[in-house]
């Protein structure tokens, strides 16, 4: 599957780099010897942002290629939902 949707391609990719900037800063904050109540809010929130992430990519997965499907075989349309269903136990 591909990200058509130019908007949705730039959301995510914003967000991707936010959570790098994220990790880095963490990164940082273990070298520095920062206290462990800071560097687990910050990393909560790189887990929110991650799930924010996945959240809009399933999304735009459900609506591109579940609603906009071509075929009306019913396999391939159970296959798709399946996937979903797995990509989103995995969080």
């Amino acid at each position: 599957m591909k990200v058509r949707s130019s908007a949705v391609k730039d959301d995510l990719q914003k967000r991707l780099k936010r959570i790098e900037g994220q990790v880095r800063g963490v990164q940082k904050m273990i070298e520095e010897d920062r206290d462990c109540h800071e560097i687990i809010q910050q990393l909560a929130a790189i887990r929110s942002a991650v799930q924010g992430a996945s959240l809009t990519f399933m999304k735009d997965y459900a609506s591109d290629c579940l609603m906009n499907m071509d075929t009306g075989d019913s396999a391939t349309r159970e296959t798709l939902v399946n996937d979903l269903i797995g990509l989103m136990g995995r969080g």
